[in-house]
């Protein structure tokens, strides 16, 4: 059964070719790909990697994790799946509490 890890740490100009190649030293890469952000359309820094089986998955833990990668020191792990999360007003509070302008006070 494939097994999927996170990948993070990477350069901005890292490829999923050379994040393909750079696992199958650890065992068959079923896919690779690189998280993109949709506004600038570049890499975010971050991607996940199939291994095949979970002893391939675990080996490229060992042996990836921390490494350095194009400059840049890799973190490898487990991906999780990707829980729920709140959407909301992103921490801007509106209206309410004392304005500054103009309007009509009656104390």
């Amino acid at each position: 059964m494939a097994k999927k890890l996170y990948v993070g740490g990477l350069s901005y100009n890292t490829t999923e070719d050379a994040l393909k190649e750079l696992f199958s030293q650890a065992g068959t890469v079923e896919s690779a790909t690189i998280i993109i952000d949709k506004m600038s359309n570049r890499s975010k820094g971050f991607g996940f990697v199939e291994m095949s089986t979970e002893n391939e998955a675990q080996k490229a833990i060992e042996i990836l994790n921390g490494k350095e990668f194009e400059g840049r020191n890799l973190t490898v792990n487990e991906a999780h799946p990707m829980t729920e999360r709140p959407r909301g007003t992103g921490g801007f509070s509106r209206g309410g509490g004392r304005g500054g302008f103009g309007g009509r006070r009656d104390y």
